[in-house]
């Protein structure tokens, strides 16, 4: 293999002569035969030699003109072992042609590069970005907090896109105000259950029909009223992820064996376990989980005082199981010290009375159309 030592030589020599005396016809061909003679063997390049690479880009990239940096952005995006420095250079150039390639592609582009590309470049750059194959929770949360709604859209809709818990919230908030977000969001192959329930609960008339056109199956369920939404949404099969059913059935399995217990719902609240905490509280309430989610979700913590005052839980695990909701759902979880006199002034018989309430609300036909 060429040495590192006359690579350098070679292509500084000729470097140095094209931005002395060559033309601009000149300094394209240079970048061009460069170009080329990095990408014949970008694999098989040492560290090293590729940081030569990126010193004649770098030069070149600051004598060249704008057709010449797009060609290179294209040629360099799909390259793993692309030298770092240049790709950075283009991702954070002015010119969406130019930036858009590398942006969009290359595996050089960290975390933490596109963070800072999406807080100083435009909504186009951000655009380039939401098109890349992965995303992060950490870039999915920034493109959601600055982006406009096509930039959103096109975040809600990447399947290789992650989003953390405050990302899921963001999205929500904006999907109640863009249908094409929500339509998206809707659309995404695993949401969390208490996003999804919400959003379901919230959308508009053509958002749920836009949601029943690509998912037939879930036709009836859709498309119920929206104070129904929620209770007719959480009993479609393919609204319940594979995980949720394994929770489900894990909690169900320490309730038959007698070792569902306080202990356990405080584990699950602390751990942040959602679908497990739910399923607990159902167990030990007696009541459909289902119904134990409908009451959590919908109300703000008054569902989830009845479910723990008619399952017998101290004051302690009922916070817990509060703060966790509140960061699962992203909503306030209000006074804490006033929920504490609202639970102990909630009496058993009175909280049992409401759960029937409840239970007769859910058996209840819905309202005809």
């Amino acid at each position: 293999m060429t040495t590192t030592h006359a690579i350098s030589s070679n292509l500084l020599d000729e470097l140095q002569s094209a931005l002395t005396h060559g033309t601009v016809a000149r300094r394209v061909e240079t970048l061009r035969r460069v170009t080329d003679l990095f990408l014949n063997a970008a694999n098989d390049y040492s560290d090293e030699q590729i940081e030569v690479f990126d010193d004649v880009f770098e030069c070149l990239l600051r004598h060249i003109e704008t057709s010449a940096k797009i060609l290179l952005s294209k040629r360099l995006a799909p390259i793993a072992k692309a030298p770092p420095q240049t790709v950075r250079s283009l991702a954070f150039d002015d010119l969406i042609e130019v930036a858009a390639p590398v942006l969009s592609q290359s595996a050089r582009l960290t975390d933490e590069m596109l963070i800072e590309n999406v807080r100083s470049k435009s909504q186009a750059h951000m655009l380039a970005i939401t098109r890349r194959p992965t995303l992060s929770g950490a870039v999915t949360e920034i493109l959601v907090e600055r982006g406009n709604n096509e930039v959103v859209r096109h975040t809600a809709a990447n399947p290789g896109a992650e989003f953390s818990e405050k990302g899921y919230s963001s999205l929500l908030a904006r999907a109640e105000q863009n249908e094409d977000i929500a339509v998206c969001f809707g659309l995404r192959p695993s949401i969390p259950r208490p996003h999804y329930l919400k959003l379901i609960a919230r959308a508009s008339a053509s958002v749920r029909a836009r949601l029943e056109a690509a998912h037939p199956q879930m036709a009836g369920d859709i498309s119920a009223a929206v104070n129904e939404a929620t209770r007719m949404a959480r009993s479609a099969p393919a609204t319940i992820t594979e995980a949720t059913r394994m929770a489900r059935g894990l909690v169900q399995s320490l309730y038959d064996d007698g070792r569902l217990d306080e202990h356990e719902v405080t584990k699950f609240a602390a751990a942040g376990k959602f679908d497990e905490t739910n399923a607990a509280l159902a167990c030990m309430a007696k009541v459909p989980v289902g119904m134990a989610e409908n009451m959590m979700i919908k109300s703000r913590t008054e569902g989830l005082l009845i479910l723990a005052k008619v399952s017998g839980l101290s004051w302690s695990t009922v916070q817990t199981v509060i703060s966790m909701r509140a960061s699962v759902t992203g909503e306030s979880s209000g006074d804490m010290e006033e929920n504490r006199l609202t639970y102990e002034r909630l009496r058993p018989s009175t909280a049992q009375q409401v759960l029937r309430f409840h239970k007769m609300q859910e058996t209840a036909p819905p309202p005809a159309a």
